[in-house]
């Protein structure tokens, strides 16, 4: 017989004959009364009603992520399920887990609660869904999503810490005067004590209704029992029995640790009771009957569940079922007793067993992802052993790191044995990759302040020489200082933009002065242009009297103007050769020789140099000149000289004609370069 059944029957002679249900405990035809589709819910245990103290900024450094850890699903942990194959082991069990559950019966939405990838999130977004879940939910069904978010936060939080303590060391920071924190953790801390304090208040009031209910379940006992004493007519205590049923059914929850005494008692005076109504069997069957139809729905359920994908919701529901079984159905009749639970029971066995087998296949997906962290871990190690040279090299060297951690966190959980290890050197892998990036920078950053030191001197002489007016001297220095600006390498990122604003405000000063000169220049040099163009065309028209002398005062005189006009713009320079085509015209209408012409344009040349107020200019032509005198003389030298392999050839050779020509030619150029430094020397 089951213990779960063992309310005494009446005498077996008195017992009216019940339809066998067997056929039904197979295939279960009982008319449906209510759907048996309960949801479990979060257990409360007295332990909840402890207050955590708030996080510490500070947080473990070794601590792993939660999603990192097996899930603990219901309340049962996988470890938990029973190995041995025994009914005894799994109703063990399941009667843990009804005790557990009837202390608060007000979690059942716990389970429908979504538990999202808090692995993926960012701070922010963990933040985001603590205030999402204490705002929006039930408090005491996010227990497990709070300790999951807050696992998860603590562990990037930690992660950030680290680096920058290793960041603080390097630069030569003692370690007792290390502190990090950030708004982020701030804001945390504040929210999850937001929870904690929630939390708690509704634990408290738990624990004192939950002394209330059982006050009032221990009141119903008392009741129960007094029923036995009651003088008075069979209906009315078989109907205050049933109405005791409906209170004792609505008391609610009570503390964990009273319940199976309370149970027990309860159940041993309703036993009473029925031992007290073997004297009208009608009103026994009647309840005899009415449990059987529920039971066998019960198995009907258990049936389904058994087929359930879902395991974990199916033995959560199973739950739900035993309690229903023990705590809400009376007994049935004897021969009924003990087939029924053999076959609630070896569902029960094959709903556990679905969920031991999903077990073993959740435990090869993690093993397939510790290799793929392993992987990870091994690729982190692998782009850490390169150290680059360069700004750059580090960046690029990060951003990969960067990749390989987002995989690590997306690669899902693994075996809760490998959890710490793996956790480990994942995260000793990442600190070596910083330890080196912070050593480089460390060095960088002396090289960095080298570089500053150089581009101040950079800054000092641009700002020395912006006013300069000697724009021929100070030209040069402003373009070289610039350029060696290009050269240096980077300085501190904090003094980069302040440093570079001052050297190019310097420079642009400088040049901006040369530009607004040179704009001026050249609207002056353009006026001269479009007065020389003017004074062409009138040249053009000009028609000489016929008089040599006269003819030639006036081409003089006209050549004096156009010296008068002034410069030209570089661009537009090819208006001198324009205006010496038409002065060659008149000077061969006069019938000059090309010296005569060379000297009368040489002439009005060393007028305009002697009215210079430096005589500078005329040495420099002077010395011009005679420099020309020299080369023309080692040319008429160096061509006799070629004539000397000719001797004996015949002066109608080409090559000898060609040669005489040449010398004839330089002679004519060494008069008039002698007579220029004539008219020099008479200056």
């Amino acid at each position: 017989m089951s213990t779960h059944d063992n309310l005494p029957q009446a005498d077996g002679n008195e017992e009216k004959k019940a339809e066998s249900p067997i056929e039904s405990i197979e295939n279960p035809t009982t008319e449906e009364s209510e759907s048996v589709t309960p949801v479990i819910e979060e257990n409360a245990t007295n332990d909840d009603v402890k207050i955590e103290e708030a996080s510490n900024t500070e947080v473990t450094t070794e601590e792993p992520s939660s999603s990192e850890k097996e899930e603990v699903v219901a309340e049962i942990s996988k470890e938990e399920v029973p190995t041995e194959s025994s009914n005894d082991a799994i109703q063990n069990e399941m009667d843990e887990a009804v005790a557990k559950d009837s202390e608060d019966e007000a979690k059942l939405e716990r389970h429908d609660i979504e538990k999202k990838d808090y692995h993926a999130m960012t701070k922010d977004q963990l933040i985001s869904e603590l205030r999402h879940l204490i705002k929006n939910e039930k408090i005491q069904a996010i227990k497990e999503h709070v300790e999951e978010i807050k696992t998860e936060f603590n562990a990037k939080f930690n992660e950030e810490v680290e680096q920058k303590k290793d960041e603080f060391l390097a630069e030569g920071g003692n370690i007792i005067d290390f502190y990090y924190s950030t708004p982020l953790k701030k804001e945390f801390n504040s929210v999850y004590f937001d929870y904690k304090e929630k939390r708690n208040a509704y634990y408290q009031n738990l624990k004192k209704d939950l002394q209330v209910n059982l006050q009032k379940r221990l009141d119903i006992i008392e009741e129960l029992k007094g029923l036995l004493n009651v003088e008075e007519n069979i209906n009315s205590t078989y109907n205050h029995f049933k109405e005791i049923k409906e209170r004792w059914h609505n008391a609610g929850p009570i503390p964990r640790d009273k319940y199976n005494t309370v149970w027990n008692t309860y159940h041993h005076h309703t036993e009473n009771f029925y031992d007290f109504l073997h004297l009208n069997r009608d009103f026994r069957d009647l309840d005899f009957k009415h449990n059987l139809e529920q039971k066998l729905k019960i198995i009907e359920r258990a049936t389904e569940l058994a087929q359930e994908t879902d395991v974990n919701r199916a033995f959560r529901e199973l739950q739900i079922l035993h309690k229903m079984w023990k705590e809400d159905l009376g007994p049935v009749a004897k021969e009924y007793r003990e087939p029924i639970w053999e076959k609630f029971s070896a569902l029960t066995k094959q709903i556990h067993e679905n969920r031991q087998e999903f077990f073993k296949v959740q435990d090869k997906v993690y093993e397939q992802n510790l290799v793929v962290k392993q992987g990870i871990i091994n690729k982190i190690i692998e782009v850490s052993s390169d150290h680059p040279k360069n700004h750059n090299g580090w960046q690029q060297k990060i951003k990969e790191i960067e990749a390989l951690r987002e995989d690590f966190f997306k690669a899902g959980k693994v075996p809760l044995s490998a959890n710490e290890e793996t956790w480990s050197h994942f995260k000793s892998a990442v600190r070596d990759f910083n330890r080196n990036k912070n050593a480089f920078y460390k060095g960088l950053k002396k090289d960095q302040f080298d570089n500053l030191n150089k581009k101040m001197e950079l800054i000092k002489i641009a700002e020395d020489n912006k006013d300069s007016d000697d724009f021929s001297v100070t030209t040069p220095l402003m373009k070289k200082i610039q350029a060696d600006w290009k050269k240096i390498g980077h300085v501190p990122r904090k003094d980069s933009d302040r440093i570079w604003k001052r050297f190019k405000d310097a420079c642009n000063f400088y040049f901006d002065r040369i530009h607004a000169e040179k704009n001026e220049a050249n609207k002056e040099e353009l006026v001269s242009y479009e007065k020389k163009l003017a004074h062409i065309e009138a040249l053009k028209e000009l028609k000489l009297s016929g008089d040599p002398k006269n003819d030639l005062d006036i081409i003089k005189e006209n050549i004096k103007t156009w010296k008068s006009l002034g410069r030209v713009p570089y661009k537009k320079r090819n208006i001198e050769s324009d205006y010496h085509k038409v002065l060659d015209g008149f000077f061969e209408q006069l019938n000059l020789s090309r010296q005569e012409t060379e000297m009368i344009k040489y002439e009005n040349k060393l007028n305009s140099l002697a009215n210079q107020s430096d005589d500078r200019a005329l040495r420099n032509e002077q010395n011009f000149i005679r420099k020309k005198i020299e080369e023309v003389h080692n040319e008429i030298r160096q061509l006799e000289n070629n004539l000397q392999f000719f001797k004996n050839t015949d002066d109608s050779n080409p090559l000898v004609i060609d040669v005489r020509k040449n010398i004839e030619k330089h002679k004519e150029s060494l008069v008039v370069w002698k007579n220029k430094l004539k008219k020099i020397k008479e200056l």
